[in-house]
């Protein structure tokens, strides 16, 4: 288990990565921040420049490109298996730059003395692939989406 600023990230299991975040703000509006195109263009991307579809309903699709300051874009999409709003969201994960490795994320909103707690099991197919996801930096740049989060919540209650 390692910790990043605010953020805890757990391994220990063989194929999941599940990490572990407050949020200073009401469990519908993190919820909503992500789940709304208007909020995830905000946070989602470390606060860089992104454009964001999705159809949120069960069955739809997402798909999130960042423009990143290095002049290249990373394009990540999804599916919405399962929602059950505010309290929990199932959908699957790709980043398009590691075509085929499909990964299933549960988000879990828990309300907590006035704020969130987002817990976010992500399941991959093998550890190896586990093991390639975290090897891209992904807890940092998780840490970095959570702080810009942080800073849209602020914005907005």
């Amino acid at each position: 288990m390692t910790e990043t600023r605010d953020l805890t990230v757990d391994v220990s299991s063989e194929r999941d990565i599940t990490m572990v975040r407050s949020f200073d703000a009401p469990r519908d509006l993190v919820f909503a921040a992500h789940t709304q195109a208007e909020h995830l263009k905000q946070w989602w991307c470390r606060g860089n420049p992104a454009d964001v579809e999705i159809d949120f309903r069960e069955g739809g699709r997402y798909r999130i490109v960042e423009h990143a300051p290095d002049g290249n874009d990373y394009a990540f999409r999804g599916e919405f298996r399962q929602i059950a709003a505010p309290e929990r969201i199932v959908q699957t994960f790709e980043f398009e730059g590691m075509p085929g490795q499909v990964a299933v994320e549960t988000l879990v909103f828990t309300e907590q003395d006035g704020g969130t707690l987002l817990t976010s099991t992500t399941r991959f197919d093998t550890a190896a692939e586990r093991d390639g996801m975290i090897e891209t930096g992904m807890a940092q740049g998780a840490a970095e989406s959570y702080a810009a989060l942080d800073r849209h919540l602020s914005t907005l209650h």
